[in-house]
């Protein structure tokens, strides 16, 4: 497991609207979404960045094949899942990632692929999720290719075991694809929690908790910083706290 720690940078008090705000100097985070591939079926050797896509179908996610049809009362999903087509199919997205990005740790995030993907990068394979709803993310960063070496992350997406659903579940990416670049010491994905205990009219407590994580082989010395902004952007509130990260 990872090294991390929690600090609990405290309470700040305000008295006007505020609006979140990150602050992105130290994480680049941009969308994935344009210039994929995909084929309706199955791909032996897909996996590969030397496989050939030329001849694949060009979309943008998010996209969901099953709802492009054609309908069939013999479709396995049944009438539960409206009679339209599963099965597998397989996404792939060519690209390169800058010099600059080499030292930092890069991920890609899926908000949502129904569903039982396989995902990898180069040829490795990232992971497998076995279900069709949640986010999850994978760190690419071992095997990326900097520069001008061209990078292939393909995904295979197989929905054949029917029915699955109760209610039309669709088939592919259907939601967005993002692309993370942090320091190898960050705020961790989801590691931002803020509560509010006390609410008035008037006022309001904030209780900021923030969860960070060391990748380095190293003990790191940081000081989180949380700010409360209002809807015009000015910082109306704020809390500093030194954390070690082991």
């Amino acid at each position: 497991m990872l090294p991390r720690a929690w600090m609990l940078v405290g309470l700040l008090t305000f008295s006007v609207a505020f609006s979140a705000r990150a602050d992105d100097s130290a994480r680049l985070r941009e969308n994935f979404d344009f210039g994929w591939r995909f084929y309706k079926g199955d791909a032996t050797g897909a996996d590969q960045p030397a496989f050939d896509d030329s001849g694949w179908r060009k979309l943008n996610l998010p996209h969901d094949w099953s709802i492009e049809g054609p309908l069939s009362q013999t479709e396995p999903a049944g009438g539960a899942g409206g009679f339209f087509p599963t099965g597998i199919g397989w996404y792939r997205k060519h690209f390169t990632a800058p010099e600059a990005l080499r030292g930092k740790k890069i991920s890609l995030t899926f908000d949502g692929v129904y569903m039982n993907s396989d995902v990898y990068l180069n040829g490795h394979l990232l992971g497998h999720r076995p279900y069709g709803y949640s986010t999850f993310q994978y760190d690419i960063t071992p095997y990326l290719n900097y520069g001008t070496t061209p990078n292939v992350v393909s995904v295979r997406v197989d929905d054949s075991a029917q029915p699955a659903s109760r209610w039309y579940g669709g088939a592919g990416i259907y939601r967005n694809v993002w692309i993370t670049a942090t320091e190898p010491v960050h705020v961790a994905q989801w590691g931002t929690y803020v509560t509010t205990p006390t609410v008035t009219a008037d006022a309001a407590s904030v209780w900021a908790r923030t969860e960070v994580q060391n990748e380095t082989a190293a003990a790191e010395n940081v000081t989180v910083v949380s700010q409360i902004v209002d809807d015009k952007g000015a910082v109306v509130a704020s809390a500093e706290a030194p954390v070690s990260v082991p």
